[in-house]
């Protein structure tokens, strides 16, 4: 495999198996490289960690599970791409844990021609649930719930100025119908709201908003550096007020990226606190994690470890011969899955997972609190 080819197909794989004749192939087409490419490898990392164990005890049904990654750049269009050669080309009977809300928005029309389910969308937008999308099966609670929950939270304990950054997007849209049911909850109006260019985002525009409402907080909805790169604009424009962002951003990656900044900042969060052994959920991923060696489970490795076992889950109750038809009918009957502590059903009229919401606080040492 040269260089070029590469550069051609301007992506990469990931073979997740303990051979290499693998026999279930499972797309994944994310971003990773651009700007999400640390948290997609944390979540990544999260799914290996169960699916390797699976592999290792002999697969599924006697099958071994490959996972075939492509790398999307974070652009919709190259995921919409990726994702009909990952079916086409590479034989993937199942698309797993693709990442973004505008990239979902493409790749449904293609699940649906080729009748392929996608499980574990690394994306809490309300199109993946509502009206049911018959092909896609979510793990993650909504974002709308999520922002809605933030700013009932800043209401709760007294910060009632609050401006809003959004990206202007499918996804910076969805949040945003959250955040203002949230305000309309706590009878509040938004300091400002400003939208930004998801591929050349620019926040110094709204260091005059910034400036002239003294906000005490701002949520922002955006993805990795983006959101980082609008609390440096904020705190450069004399500001310490709160930030706030979404689950999307809940990884160790993103606290490192936020540096300086990272103190204080509130997250969202779609599972339980990633420390907490009282979870069976959580302590078996930490367990898992030990026996490679790896320190630390974040809350976006969490996100990945959940999807895989309901990946698994699906792949086992279908059968053998599975095909992505096989595989649909079998998530579609799932009722009741507990992946430790926290059930999962689906019908043909919710595809929806879990629907757990939480809040966390960056403390002084760079650590998720709950």
């Amino acid at each position: 495999m040269n260089k070029s080819w590469l550069a051609c197909v301007g992506a990469f794989s990931v073979v997740i198996a303990t051979n290499s004749s693998a026999q279930i192939v499972v797309g994944q087409t994310a971003g990773f490289t651009g700007a999400v490419a640390a948290t997609v490898k944390e979540a990544t990392d999260g799914a290996k960690l169960y699916i390797d164990s699976v592999n290792a005890r002999g697969g599924i049904n006697g099958q071994q599970i490959e996972l075939v990654s492509l790398d999307d750049k974070f652009d919709p269009k190259l995921a919409a791409a990726n994702a009909r050669t990952l079916i086409v080309d590479k034989g993937a009977i199942a698309l797993f844990m693709t990442r973004g809300t505008p990239h979902a928005e493409l790749i449904i029309p293609i699940l649906d021609e080729l009748k392929v389910p996608l499980v574990g969308p690394s994306t809490g937008a309300m199109l993946l649930h509502s009206p049911v999308k018959k092909y896609v099966f979510n793990v993650r609670s909504t974002y709308q719930r999520e922002a809605e929950k933030g700013i009932s939270l800043l209401a709760a304990i007294g910060i009632t100025t609050i401006g809003v950054l959004h990206v202007d997007d499918t996804f910076g849209a969805d949040g945003l119908v959250g955040i203002t049911a949230g305000f309309e909850a706590a009878k509040l109006k938004p300091a400002f709201v400003g939208k930004y260019d998801r591929t050349k985002p620019d926040f110094t525009q709204f260091t005059s908003e910034v400036k002239r409402t003294s906000p005490q907080a701002v949520f922002v909805v955006g993805s990795g550096t983006a959101v980082t790169d609008a609390l440096k604009a904020i705190r450069a424009a004399g500001s310490k007020a709160q930030m706030v962002t979404l689950s999307n951003n809940a990884s160790a990656s993103f606290v490192k990226g936020l540096g300086e900044n990272a103190r204080g900042t509130i997250v969202t969060q779609v599972f339980p606190n990633e420390r907490s052994i009282s979870s069976p959920f959580v302590k078996e991923a930490l367990a898992l994690a030990k026996a490679k060696n790896i320190a630390d489970v974040s809350p976006a490795m969490l996100e990945g470890f959940a999807s895989a076992k309901v990946l698994v889950e699906g792949l086992r109750r279908a059968g053998s011969n599975v095909n992505g038809e096989k595989l649909r009918n079998a998530l579609e009957a799932i009722r009741g899955f507990d992946i430790g502590g926290m059930d999962i059903s689906y019908s043909a009229t919710d595809h929806t997972g879990l629907d757990f919401v939480d809040l966390s606080i960056i403390n002084k040492d760079g650590k998720f609190t709950r």
